[in-house]
């Protein structure tokens, strides 16, 4: 498993779950249905201060593993059609996505 941050565009459904997503110049469309949870993060180590009444967004964050395959026109066949596993972060007070992980990318190809 890769683990990194990388901006993401992410559209989401009315429920505002992902639905798809653009990254490294590729779009992804999402194909099972996703999964949220919440992560602690060291905000101590990463703000000076807990300003008052910031609750949400700054002692968790929220995860998004969702399933994608790319959903561009005129691809066929072989490793394309293969979904990728991604975890996804959306940042509370800004709405930026990162991508903070690839389950997949670590996986040995078989011939």
């Amino acid at each position: 498993m890769g683990m990194f941050t990388e901006s993401v565009d992410v559209v989401c459904n009315p429920e505002g779950q992902p639905q798809s997503l653009v990254w490294a110049g590729m779009s992804y469309s999402v194909c099972a249905e996703p999964v949220r949870w919440y992560e602690r993060r060291q905000w101590w180590a990463e703000e000076s201060r807990a300003p008052l009444g910031s609750g949400p967004g700054l002692v968790d964050h929220e995860i998004w593993r969702v399933q994608v395959v790319l959903s561009q026109a005129g691809l066929d066949g072989g490793a394309a059609d293969e979904p990728l596993t991604l975890d996804l972060t959306r940042q509370i007070r800004s709405g930026r996505w990162r991508l903070l992980r690839i389950h997949d990318a670590l996986r040995p190809k078989t011939a």
